[in-house]
């Protein structure tokens, strides 16, 4: 079947979840339209207190549905839009993606991979505990960021939950994601 959007969601107001919608409109350089987060420059709290000049490389939140079952069998209940994401994926190994993919979702839209998102205490005062599921040690004691990833829209387009995603990689050799 391929990998597709499960679900859009953006929300107009600084609130840690954010409500599913019928569809999105991405634009380009600037991310969801009617989003708190759209913009050329940052517009997450932190990232203005520290250099409000930044360019925005977190315009589209993307996580995988997959994590809300592994955060499940924890005992966990998260849903679509709840972790502030604007599209919530099935499919498609997010975390797994170099920096600089392409995603092509829907007919039109492209958003460009720019890293991992980084999850902050606000996941511990959505369900105590959560922070620690999204945020790990593998086998080796790295750090793992599993609470999705982040993008800059390279073409605009109207996104829609069944809509298909189909990833292009970018040139070798690839960067791993960071926390951006």
């Amino acid at each position: 079947m391929g990998a597709t959007v499960t679900a859009v969601s953006s929300n107009s107001e600084y609130s840690f979840t954010k409500p599913n919608r019928e569809s999105i409109t991405l634009l380009a350089g600037l991310g969801v339209e009617g989003d708190v987060h759209a913009g050329v420059t940052v517009k997450h709290r932190s990232r203005i207190a520290q250099d409000p000049t930044q360019p925005n490389l977190r315009q589209v939140h993307l996580i995988h549905e997959e994590l809300f079952a592994e955060v499940g069998h924890e005992g966990f209940e998260v849903s679509p839009g709840d972790l502030g994401e604007n599209i919530t994926t099935r499919d498609i190994d997010l975390l797994g993606l170099p920096t600089g993919t392409l995603l092509r979702i829907g007919d039109d839209a492209v958003v460009e991979v720019t890293g991992l998102r980084n999850p902050c205490v606000q996941i511990d005062n959505f369900q105590g505990g959560l922070l620690k599921q999204v945020v790990g040690r593998d086998e080796a004691g790295t750090v793992v960021h599993k609470a999705g990833i982040m993008g800059i829209v390279l073409r605009g387009g109207e996104i829609r939950p069944g809509d298909a995603i189909q990833a292009e990689l970018p040139d070798e050799p690839h960067r791993p994601l960071v926390r951006v």
